[in-house]
Protein backbone atom coordinates (compact mmCIF):
# COMPACT_ATOMS: atom_id res chain seq x y z
CA UNK A 1 0.00 0.00 0.00
CA UNK A 2 1.38 3.72 -0.95
CA UNK A 3 0.23 6.51 1.23
CA UNK A 4 0.66 10.03 -0.07
CA UNK A 5 0.15 13.42 2.09
CA UNK A 6 0.01 16.56 0.84
CA UNK A 7 -1.45 19.65 2.12
CA UNK A 8 -2.07 23.26 0.63
CA UNK A 9 -2.83 26.65 1.52
CA UNK A 10 -5.58 28.28 -0.78
CA UNK A 11 -7.05 32.06 -0.37
CA UNK A 12 -10.63 31.16 -0.22
CA UNK A 13 -12.97 30.69 2.82
CA UNK A 14 -12.83 27.38 4.43
CA UNK A 15 -16.58 26.76 3.20
CA UNK A 16 -16.16 27.63 -0.50
CA UNK A 17 -13.13 24.87 -0.47
CA UNK A 18 -15.15 22.29 1.71
CA UNK A 19 -17.66 23.16 -0.95
CA UNK A 20 -15.65 22.52 -4.03
CA UNK A 21 -13.98 19.51 -2.79
CA UNK A 22 -17.61 18.14 -2.60
CA UNK A 23 -18.25 19.01 -6.77
CA UNK A 24 -16.61 15.72 -7.82
CA UNK A 25 -17.80 15.63 -11.74
CA UNK A 26 -15.28 19.25 -11.51
CA UNK A 27 -12.50 17.06 -10.20
CA UNK A 28 -11.21 16.26 -14.27
CA UNK A 29 -10.56 20.20 -14.25
CA UNK A 30 -7.93 20.22 -11.39
CA UNK A 31 -6.78 16.47 -11.36
CA UNK A 32 -3.90 15.27 -13.86
CA UNK A 33 -5.73 11.74 -14.91
CA UNK A 34 -9.04 12.04 -13.86
CA UNK A 35 -11.12 11.42 -17.23
CA UNK A 36 -14.27 11.43 -15.44
CA UNK A 37 -16.58 11.12 -12.36
CA UNK A 38 -20.03 10.43 -12.06
CA UNK A 39 -22.22 11.19 -9.29
CA UNK A 40 -24.62 8.28 -8.55
CA UNK A 41 -26.00 9.10 -5.13
CA UNK A 42 -25.22 11.09 -1.64
CA UNK A 43 -22.39 8.87 -0.99
CA UNK A 44 -21.47 7.33 -4.21
CA UNK A 45 -19.00 8.03 -7.47
CA UNK A 46 -17.88 6.18 -10.12
CA UNK A 47 -15.02 7.70 -11.37
CA UNK A 48 -12.39 6.76 -14.49
CA UNK A 49 -8.80 7.48 -14.79
CA UNK A 50 -6.05 7.41 -17.33
CA UNK A 51 -2.66 7.60 -15.64
CA UNK A 52 0.23 6.08 -17.77
CA UNK A 53 -1.75 5.08 -20.82
CA UNK A 54 -3.75 2.81 -18.49
CA UNK A 55 -7.36 3.35 -18.38
CA UNK A 56 -9.31 2.72 -14.76
CA UNK A 57 -12.58 2.13 -13.99
CA UNK A 58 -13.94 1.87 -10.45
CA UNK A 59 -16.50 3.10 -7.95
CA UNK A 60 -16.17 4.99 -4.33
CA UNK A 61 -18.04 5.62 -1.87
CA UNK A 62 -18.14 8.42 0.89
CA UNK A 63 -17.73 6.82 4.14
CA UNK A 64 -17.47 9.95 6.49
CA UNK A 65 -17.97 13.73 5.66
CA UNK A 66 -18.72 16.54 7.93
CA UNK A 67 -19.06 20.18 6.12
CA UNK A 68 -15.71 22.24 6.52
CA UNK A 69 -14.51 19.38 8.11
CA UNK A 70 -13.62 16.75 6.15
CA UNK A 71 -14.56 13.99 3.39
CA UNK A 72 -13.07 10.33 3.67
CA UNK A 73 -13.69 7.48 0.81
CA UNK A 74 -12.54 3.94 -0.12
CA UNK A 75 -12.77 2.24 -3.43
CA UNK A 76 -15.92 -0.56 -3.31
CA UNK A 77 -15.22 -2.19 -6.72
CA UNK A 78 -13.42 -1.98 -10.36
CA UNK A 79 -9.76 -1.91 -11.13
CA UNK A 80 -8.40 0.16 -8.18
CA UNK A 81 -8.57 -0.02 -4.50
CA UNK A 82 -8.00 2.85 -2.99
CA UNK A 83 -8.64 5.13 0.25
CA UNK A 84 -8.63 8.83 1.22
CA UNK A 85 -9.09 11.52 2.67
CA UNK A 86 -9.60 15.10 2.67
CA UNK A 87 -9.34 17.52 5.85
CA UNK A 88 -9.89 21.29 5.81
CA UNK A 89 -8.56 23.92 8.32
CA UNK A 90 -9.56 27.37 8.77
CA UNK A 91 -6.32 29.40 9.27
CA UNK A 92 -8.00 32.99 8.91
CA UNK A 93 -11.43 34.05 7.21
CA UNK A 94 -9.59 33.59 4.07
CA UNK A 95 -7.37 31.27 4.14
CA UNK A 96 -7.73 27.47 4.59
CA UNK A 97 -5.31 24.71 4.46
CA UNK A 98 -6.70 22.07 2.75
CA UNK A 99 -4.30 17.96 3.43
CA UNK A 100 -5.27 15.11 1.16
CA UNK A 101 -3.62 11.86 2.24
CA UNK A 102 -4.69 8.88 -0.52
CA UNK A 103 -3.57 5.36 0.55
CA UNK A 104 -3.83 3.09 -2.58
CA UNK A 105 -2.43 -0.35 -3.68
CA UNK A 106 -0.28 0.53 -7.37
CA UNK A 107 -0.88 -2.79 -9.61
CA UNK A 108 1.19 -3.37 -12.10
CA UNK A 109 4.60 -2.88 -13.38
CA UNK A 110 4.38 0.57 -14.57
CA UNK A 111 2.24 1.91 -11.40
CA UNK A 112 4.76 -0.20 -8.84
CA UNK A 113 7.60 1.45 -10.41
CA UNK A 114 5.70 4.64 -10.27
CA UNK A 115 5.14 4.64 -6.57
CA UNK A 116 8.51 3.64 -6.22
CA UNK A 117 10.05 6.22 -7.45
CA UNK A 118 7.52 8.98 -6.24
CA UNK A 119 5.93 9.33 -9.04
CA UNK A 120 2.31 9.29 -6.69
CA UNK A 121 3.33 11.98 -4.72
CA UNK A 122 4.26 14.27 -7.23
CA UNK A 123 0.80 13.91 -8.99
CA UNK A 124 -1.23 14.78 -5.62
CA UNK A 125 1.20 17.95 -5.07
CA UNK A 126 0.28 18.76 -8.56
CA UNK A 127 -3.11 18.19 -8.10
CA UNK A 128 -3.45 19.96 -4.82
CA UNK A 129 -2.01 23.31 -6.89
CA UNK A 130 -3.97 22.79 -9.55
CA UNK A 131 -7.30 22.46 -7.13
CA UNK A 132 -5.60 26.02 -5.25
CA UNK A 133 -5.37 27.58 -8.70
CA UNK A 134 -9.45 26.94 -10.20
CA UNK A 135 -10.75 27.25 -6.69
CA UNK A 136 -8.92 30.90 -6.40
CA UNK A 137 -9.71 32.11 -9.65
CA UNK A 138 -13.37 31.35 -9.34
CA UNK A 139 -13.18 32.72 -5.86
CA UNK A 140 -16.79 30.94 -5.31
CA UNK A 141 -17.81 26.77 -5.42
CA UNK A 142 -19.70 25.91 -8.40
CA UNK A 143 -21.75 24.10 -5.87
CA UNK A 144 -21.78 22.59 -2.75
CA UNK A 145 -23.25 19.31 -1.15
CA UNK A 146 -23.39 20.24 2.88
CA UNK A 147 -24.74 16.68 4.06
CA UNK A 148 -23.49 14.89 7.22
CA UNK A 149 -22.30 11.26 6.14
CA UNK A 150 -21.07 10.04 9.76
CA UNK A 151 -18.30 8.05 10.78
CA UNK A 152 -19.34 3.90 10.69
Amino acid sequence: MSTVTESVDVNVPIGTAYNQWTQFEDFPQFMDGVESITQTGDTHTHWVTKVAGQTREFDAEITEQHPDERVAWTSTGGDTKHAGVVTFHRLADNETRVTIQLDWEPEGFVEKVGSAVGVDSHQVKADAKRFKEFVENRGTATGSWRGDVPRP
